[in-house]
């Protein structure tokens, strides 16, 4: 019998993520652990992040979806949400009517619309209030990383 978590996750493993997904986002199950996801975000077009690919873990518990997964970039960011991705929905407004689609999406805005307030990298935080130049520089070098990266 499988756990109600696993039974979401293999049910998500073969939706419309998979057959049709939204632009710009790509997730699917690891080959050996239903309850690891690897995805990937394309940067959005009109920002510092266009062109680049971006790699994610997403990494559910057996409470899903009573309780969010833990996301994370694989890829280097500079960004003042990066690392453990600070993002409302994955936290104190998480529903378990949110699919990985409406995740990755949501992480794929933030990319552009940062929450300097709440940064998990201060000095991309202050660079972005700052020195907006200087911030796209450095985020256009890490777009280039992602390009070797892939």
């Amino acid at each position: 019998l499988l756990a109600p978590a696993r039974f979401l996750l293999r049910r998500c493993s073969d939706s419309p993520l998979q057959e049709d997904p939204p632009t710009g986002v790509s997730g699917a199950p690891s080959e050996n652990n239903i309850m690891l996801w690897n995805a990937v975000i394309f940067g959005p077009v009109g920002t510092p992040f266009e062109d680049g690919t971006f790699k994610l873990l997403i990494e559910f518990s057996e409470e899903y979806p009573n309780k969010p997964p833990t996301v994370r970039f694989v890829s280097r960011m500079f960004h003042p949400n990066d690392g453990s991705i600070c993002l409302d929905i994955l936290q104190n407004r998480w529903s378990p009517t949110y699919d990985v689609s409406s995740i990755l999406t949501s992480i794929q805005s933030l990319l552009d619309e940062p929450n300097p307030n709440s940064p998990a990298n201060s000095q991309a935080a202050q660079l972005y209030q700052e020195n907006k130049r200087e911030y796209e520089k450095r985020v256009t070098a890490i777009v280039e990383q992602s390009w070797v990266d892939v």
